[in-house]
């Protein structure tokens, strides 16, 4: 394939920490909430094997914040999602989907509560500022809707705890998983949060003022040698093998959170009104049309399409799609999420991905539980 650039104008936002990023070799780059996110430095491979055996540091300031803050910020937040928001408390992160009032989910932020009266939601690639602004008009609300200057730095891998408690202190071992603290490195007041887009574990650090980016990534940089640290970014296998959706890929808002195995993060009967309830519920009478599975694609290693791959049974008709896909030498097979007719959705069912000029391969339902993907790696060897 011809060499593709990628011209960072205007129209694409730039990152506190680019710079570092460009410096230590980033070749590859997708564009995130219109910002510039890298998406291989050496090799997706390689990558990985150092992100599940040290720390990486990554630039995910592409992952936007958005604020809600004033009297209303509480019933704004519990408007937009079927969550029970009420029960977060400051100090705490939670995982929070965004649904319309068609059902379909608009983002799968992580929403941070900042003060009683003051939100905070990580998104992901999707316009949630202009959606909440409207919907804060339009309902009259009380309520400051913005982007504030923050940007997020992960810290990812092993050897996290190691390296972070070298720089803030021992006692940021104790934090728990999505709680945050606040903290210092280099001088600057930070938000620290134990999160991250990776299956090794980590932290991810919101820097609240964006001239100081190059100093705080310097400052993480210098300590991390030890630890044999290196400019990293969200990898496809890891987030595959662990079962991490990308919104955008595995979800759109033509998805409901029934189709992706979402409704444990939320209860219809929460008492905050919500403007997906009446749909949610409908869509859980009628039952689900679709359905998000895990599945092996046999043969030698694939790379993940850029374009949509199809699914298909054994009469070759078309029954889904493949969304993301990675080759594992973990599972010794290519993994995929892949949306299938939920009549199609059971483990077991072989059906074939439709690779273009002839070419097909064998792909099994492994499971529609992609949350316990860790597990089926003893099972494929075996």
């Amino acid at each position: 394939m011809k060499e593709i650039q990628l011209v960072l104008s205007r129209r694409i936002g730039k990152t506190p920490f680019e710079e570092r990023v460009f410096e230590q070799g980033a070749r590859m780059f997708t564009v995130y909430n219109h910002m510039p996110l890298a998406s291989i430095f050496r090799s997706s491979q390689e990558e990985y094997e150092h992100l599940c055996e040290h720390v990486q540091i990554w630039d995910v300031s592409s992952q936007r914040q958005v604020e809600v803050a004033g009297p209303d910020a509480l019933k704004l937040v519990e408007l937009v999602t079927p969550r029970d928001i009420s029960r977060c408390r400051v100090g705490q992160c939670m995982y929070a989907i965004l649904v319309d009032e068609q059902g379909g989910i608009v983002n799968d932020p992580v929403l941070i509560k900042l003060a009683e009266d003051r939100y905070r939601l990580s998104i992901s690639d999707s316009g949630v500022l202009l959606w909440l602004k409207g919907i804060a008009c339009g309902r009259n609300l009380d309520v400051d809707v913005f982007m504030p200057d923050v940007c997020p730095l992960a810290i990812q891998g092993p050897k996290a705890d190691d390296l972070m408690a070298e720089i803030v202190g021992e006692e940021i071992r104790q934090l728990k998983f999505f709680r945050y603290v606040r903290g210092r490195i280099a001088d600057m007041d930070l938000i620290i949060a134990r999160s991250g887009w990776s299956g090794q574990g980590g932290y991810e650090i919101y820097l609240e003022d964006s001239t100081r980016g190059l100093a705080l990534w310097d400052a993480i940089q210098e300590v991390g040698q030890k630890y044999d640290i290196r400019a990293g970014c969200p990898n496809l296998i890891d987030r595959i093998e662990r079962g991490l959706l990308s919104y955008g890929s595995d979800m759109t808002l033509q998805d409901n959170p029934y189709e992706i195995g979402l409704d444990r993060f939320f209860n219809l009967e929460k008492e905050a009104e919500c403007l997906s309830v009446r749909a949610l519920g409908r869509i859980l009478r009628e039952g689900i049309k679709n359905a998000l599975v895990y599945i092996f694609v046999s043969g030698d290693e694939l790379s993940s399409p850029r374009h949509t791959w199809d699914l298909l049974d054994r009469g070759d008709n078309p029954v889904g799609i493949v969304t993301s896909l990675a080759y594992s030498r973990k599972y010794g097979s290519n993994i995929a999420f892949a949306k299938v007719r939920a009549g199609f959705s059971a483990p077991g069912n072989i059906l074939s991905v439709e690779l273009g000029s002839g070419e097909r391969r064998q792909a099994e339902v492994v499971t529609r539980d992609w949350r316990r993907v860790c597990s089926l790696a003893q099972r494929k060897r075996g």
